[in-house]
């Protein structure tokens, strides 16, 4: 049974490239690095265990349309507050990132509402990061 507390997640990803993905997960996104060998390395995603391990065969399977949008399938990202979206968002922008989908406004004024944004790491894997004004729409329904 899990318990009350929240519990961290743990995602395994595959990654073509070990430098690339510790430039990435480590320089531009700012993750602190753990444990490590030559074909994988963790990470501390927001206090989550992310790990990139070496494997031809990352990237994007599909799109699914939201919002007028098509978002890449599968993608894994974290839920912030509203500042730490607009933080990361200039980190990225600062880094010369390219967004699949360039941070918005989701969804306003309706159930639901949050910023988003959708970018890939250097193997082609899909991160969302997301923020609601109001913590209470995260579970929203229409």
């Amino acid at each position: 049974m899990i318990s009350a507390t929240r519990p961290r997640f743990h995602l395994a990803i595959p990654v073509d490239d070990l430098d690339r993905a510790a430039h990435f997960y480590g320089e531009v996104l700012g993750c602190p690095r753990g444990r490590c060998d030559t074909t994988w390395i963790d990470w501390d995603l927001a206090g989550h265990q992310l790990v990139t391990h070496l494997h031809a065969g990352a990237g994007v399977a599909a799109t699914n349309p939201v919002d007028d949008h098509d978002v890449p399938v599968p993608h894994f990202g974290l839920l912030l507050d509203v500042d730490d979206f607009a933080r990361l968002a200039d980190r990225l922008r600062a880094a010369g990132t390219d967004f699949v989908i360039e941070p918005y406004l989701r969804f306003a004024g309706q159930p639901g509402e949050q910023w988003t944004m959708f970018l890939l790491d250097p193997a082609g894997n899909a991160l969302e990061f997301k923020a609601f004004a109001d913590d209470q729409q995260v579970f929203a329904t229409t």
